[in-house]
């Protein structure tokens, strides 16, 4: 899978927690969760279940508190993935 694929995944996993739906239409692997797409922290729990079930893949605790950009959401779907 691409990294544009995934982040087109993330992309419709991400829309109903981002708050700056400006910065989701430019949503980039260098886009913060929180700072710049403005999703709060309780909701980084709900995206990180959302991926887990998108990309049929497990996440452990080191791994969703690295996840903090898209960046480093699609690092962690690529080394996961089958």
């Amino acid at each position: 899978m691409t990294q544009e694929e995934i982040i087109q995944k993330l992309k419709i996993i991400i829309t109903p927690y981002a708050k700056d739906k400006e910065a989701l239409n430019n949503i980039n692997p260098d886009s913060d969760f929180i700072k710049d797409l403005k999703v709060n922290s309780a909701n980084l729990v709900d995206i990180v279940l959302d991926v887990e079930e998108t990309f049929n893949i497990e996440i452990d605790n080191d791994a969703m508190e690295q996840m903090l950009t898209v960046g480093s959401a699609i690092q962690i779907v690529q080394t996961k993935l089958p």
